[in-house]
């Protein structure tokens, strides 16, 4: 078992080497998962269920399939989005149980940070897939030179905003070692999937 530290295992530069590790694997999305348990095994779920999300709403956009095709596309997004919102707030869960309690942070005059550390993996999650598709359209051979340069030039923006919020990753991460700053974990309840909370769901019940 490592002996490092929890909070130096998910600094950013390791997290991003994973999500790019990741989707180098063509079979990561139908494999077995690497981890079973702990913050690595929702960080895999929720990179999972990104990649998922990613795949299912290229197909949903097709325009020479039936509409029952798309219409499967659809649910399929909505599950995967539900497990991938899932996914982040138990990465949520797994570094606050090594905080100390909120009500502590509040006391000493700690700033509430309005976004979450889980949060910002899922936007490296996402942005990592930006940067694969953005990097297969600079090497194409179907395409003319400036297309090249500008995907070329938009590889790197993406890049550099990764960086940047890994970056804010890690100072969010020390400043709750600090006693600096804190967060809560805001619940999405999203509704469209649960029967009694969709009205359109709840009117095909009454019917």
């Amino acid at each position: 078992m490592s002996t490092t530290p929890f909070f130096e295992e998910i600094q950013a530069v390791n997290v991003m080497a994973f999500h790019d590790a990741a989707l180098a694997r063509d079979d990561f999305t139908s494999s077995p998962r690497q981890f079973s348990e702990g913050v690595w095994a929702w960080i895999e779920a929720n990179h999972f269920n990104n990649a998922s999300l990613w795949a299912e709403e290229d197909l949903a956009r097709r325009t020479t399939v039936s509409g029952d095709e798309i219409a499967q596309n659809k649910r399929h997004i909505d599950g995967f989005n539900q497990a991938r919102n899932d996914a982040t707030e138990r990465v949520d869960e797994e570094i606050l149980v090594r905080m100390k309690p909120v009500s502590e942070f509040q006391s000493s005059g700690a700033r509430l940070n309005s976004e979450t550390a889980g949060a910002m993996i899922d936007r490296m999650s996402i942005m990592s897939l930006k940067i694969k598709a953005m990097r297969a359209q600079t090497t194409r051979t179907d395409v003319d030179a400036a297309h090249i340069e500008k995907c070329t030039e938009k590889l790197n923006t993406l890049l550099e905003q990764r960086a940047d919020l890994g970056a804010c990753l890690n100072g969010l991460l020390a400043d709750m070692q600090a006693g600096h700053v804190y967060y809560k974990i805001y619940r999405q309840f999203k509704m469209y999937n649960d029967k009694t909370l969709n009205p359109e769901l709840v009117k095909e019940q009454v019917r």
